[in-house]
This record gives C-alpha cells, structure tokens and sequence, in this order.
C-alpha cells in the first residue's frame, strides 16, 4: 500500500505549502490554510478525448474564425451581458447569494433552448428539477437531466451524448476520483474544473458552471478557478425585492461594462427590457427628497430615483445610511455639501436609497443624491419632469461624464422635459423635446432648484 501523500493549500488563493502555518505567502490572509490528500491514481485512467494525439503549432494566419458562430441563448439579457451569445468551447461560471435565483436562471436557459442541452445536478434530484421546470410553464425541450457529482461518470456520460450546451450546478459539489480530499476542497475544484475545461476546448463544447459564493462574496474555492474559465458572471440582488442584476466580472469574448436585469415571478425569471420605467415611482404627488439620475450600464442609458431623508439627529452621533450607493462616495458629498455650499449637515442624520433595491456605482449619480438631500433638508419637492447627470469634484465643481447623448436621448424618449449636465459637457447633436440646463458650480445649483 503506497504512503498517502498530503499537502497544505490556501483556501483562499489556493497556493500551496509544505506545511501548515498561519498565514499564507500568497494572498497573506490569516487561518486560510487546510491539508488535503493529493494521492492520485494510475494516469492511464485519466479520461481523454482526444486519445493519446497531441496538438501540433500553426500559424495563425492560417486559422479561421468562420465557424466561431455564437449560441443564441434566446435570452436577450443574458446575450447582452455575454456579448451575444455562449461561444461554442466557452466555460462561463455564474455565482451570486443562495437563493438569488442561479439555478433557475440556468433551467430557463436550458428549457428555452432549441438544442440538446445537458442539466447536471448534484444538489438536487430529478423530481426536484422537474417541479422547479412544471413551475415555469416551458414547452417541450431537448433538455436531458443527469443527477451526478464524480467527474469520470459525468465526462462518459458526454462523450455518449455529445450534448450543444452543459449545465453544471454547482462546481462546489463536483469530486474527482483522482483525488482523495473531499468535494469543495481547493484541490478538488482545481482537477474538477480543469477535467471539464479541457473537455470543452477538445469537443467546442460551451460549459455553464455554477459557483458557489463566501460571505465575503467571492466565489467560494482558489481564486485560479476564475482565472481557468473564460467568463465570470455574478447574479446580485435583493432577496427582499423582485429585481435582480446580471454582471460579467471577466468576459474574454465581450465587454465586462453590460448588465442585464431580471425581474423574478412566481413562473420563473422575467427580462426586463426597459428598466427605467419600471425603477421610476409613479406617485401624483410631489415629494421632497426624490431625484432622478441619468446613469449609463455598459451602453445602455438607465433612470433611477434617488431617494434622501435629512432629519435632526436624535443621538450623538449622527447617522449616514446609505442603500445602493457608495457610502464613503456619500460622505464626501457631505463634506462638499458643507464646505462649498454653507449647509450644516453635520448634525443631521442622512439616508439615502436607490428605488428598486439596486446598487448603482456610477459617479453621474452625485448631482441627483445633492440635489434629493437639498430638497429633503429643505422640504421642497423637485420637479418630476427634470433629471441629473453629473459629477462633483471636492472643490464643488461639476463635472462632465461619459456618453452625454445617450443619456440626454433616454431622457427624451421617456418625456422629461429638462435635464442638468455640466457647463463643461461636450456633446452634439439637437435636443427635440428636452431642455438642456449646464452648470459649473454646486452653488448654481441652489439658485436652479429653490431660486
């Protein structure tokens, strides 16, 4: 009986160590490192596709791209975000929060599909995969479900039924007989993910892998693991609220600027083709303290509202609350606020929200979040029919962003009649049916707003 051999890996960033100590030479985290059986078997057994052939170097002149046609997922959220669709021998993973809605994004794919699909499952049966698919009401598909967590009958089972597209869910629960540590592990993921990266780049088969995530929102096992596939996808959201958000992370065949946005129904997940109408409150009364943003995703213009409350602090210390948008951004348009303009709001308690339970990181929404905590401190509404685009810099200027005409377009096309920029925008093109309002200076700002 030979001697199991062990080593020491990071499970953090997967580096690995001759023993165990307390923090690791890579990534420097503290208490990240376990020791793992590494005892592998016979290599002949090692599954190959491609037999004992080997590549050989061309010249890349010589290669082509005609056959390089992207799969139409029939989803148009999820083809704006991958940049039009899976690439055939692609490996995209997708992680996000339990219960986010990753598995059902996945089975909608796989039911909507035209081709032969292949639905691996190793946390959940087939009955289970089958109530979840009766519940979202599809038509019938060429979708095959496989329950199965080792990796050697998984590879078999694809190269009997030479599947157009592979499902996995999740990567996590995968286990290698070639390693002896248990399913998670770093080592486990390594081999596991490396198996079915080689056996989609031999076949050109594209692969969708789901990927657990820690507490901290990365994706759960070494950071090499997105490093080895092509595209990152994170799935974020609000549990407590209907609307969730598509982001790739890493997309070696598209931009990483797209976004897709989703609406979940009791049927399943919705595309929402129009998000601005759906994130805008329809209230008949005026309100102060709401502000609508001009925000850009990728290319696609956005309108949010942004909501503040400025209230006298009831304890010591006053509180600065922030949902959807960039705390410590928030703070420093209150020291702005302070400094330049003459508003004490040091003992004021300030909360900001994002309607629709989505986080935005985009600079153009600080004229919105001043203009929403100027009407709150006020108490006088702001005009439903104006929006704002643009930056503030710390010495209270206002400063230009990115894709002007996108956004003043946007705001025609949805019927706002005045949009505020800064003076230092540069842009062409008319403007029929909107009123372009540029300033340089947050104190111009005040004398716009309240007179």
């Amino acid at each position: 009986m030979s001697k199991i051999k062990t080593s020491f890996f990071c499970q953090n960033c997967g580096t690995a160590h001759t023993k165990w100590q307390g923090q690791c030479n890579g990534c420097k985290a503290w208490n990240t490192i376990v020791e793992e059986v590494i005892e592998k078997k016979s290599a002949n057994t090692v599954f190959a596709t491609n037999g004992s052939k080997g590549s050989t170097p061309q010249l890349i002149d010589t290669l082509t791209t005609d056959h390089e046609i992207r799969i139409d997922t029939q989803d148009p959220e999820l083809n704006r975000v991958l940049g039009g669709g899976i690439v055939p021998g692609a490996v995209i993973l997708l992680g996000g929060e339990p219960g986010i809605g990753k598995s059902t994004l996945l089975l909608q794919l796989s039911l909507k599909l035209p081709s032969k699909v292949l639905y691996i499952s190793g946390e959940e049966s087939e009955k289970q995969i089958k109530i979840r698919a009766a519940r979202m009401q599809s038509q019938p598909s060429q979708c095959y479900i496989l329950t199965e967590t080792r990796t050697q009958p998984i590879l078999l089972q694809l190269q009997k039924e030479q599947p157009d597209l592979v499902i996995i869910d999740s990567i996590q629960t995968l286990h290698s007989d070639y390693v002896e540590s248990s399913a998670g592990s770093v080592s486990q993921i390594k081999t596991c993910a490396a198996e079915l990266i080689a056996f989609a780049k031999q076949t050109n088969t594209p692969i969708l892998l789901v990927g657990h995530i820690t507490k901290d929102g990365a994706i759960a096992g070494p950071k090499i693991l997105e490093h080895m596939v092509d595209t990152v996808l994170h799935f974020e959201g609000d549990q407590n609220h209907i609307y969730r958000i598509l982001r790739a992370q890493k997309n070696r065949f598209g931009a990483t600027a797209e976004i897709g946005i989703y609406q979940m129904q009791a049927d399943g997940l919705q595309a929402v083709a129009n998000p601005s109408e759906i994130l805008l409150s329809n209230h008949d009364t005026d309100l102060s303290g709401h502000a609508i943003a001009a925000t850009v995703e990728g290319i696609r213009p956005m309108f949010v509202e942004i909501q503040a409350l400025v209230s006298t602090a009831v304890y010591g210390t006053p509180q600065r609350n922030s949902t959807g948008f960039n705390i410590k951004r928030l703070n420093m348009l209150l020291a702005v606020l302070e400094k330049r303009a003459g508003f004490a709001l040091g003992a004021k308690d300030v909360f900001i929200n994002i309607a629709g339970g989505i986080s935005i990181d985009d600079a153009a929404l600080d004229l919105a979040v001043i203009a929403a905590i100027l009407s709150s401190h006020n108490d006088i509404p702001i005009a439903k029919s104006c929006v704002f685009a643009a930056e503030i810099g710390l010495s209270g200027e206002i400063r230009p962003v990115s894709k002007p005409e996108q956004r003043i377009r946007e705001a025609a096309k949805l019927g706002f009649e005045t949009i505020v920029i800064s003076k230092h925008t540069q842009w062409k093109g008319k403007t029929p049916g909107i009123k372009v309002v540029s300033f340089a200076k947050i104190e111009e700002i005040l004398h716009f707003l309240f007179g």
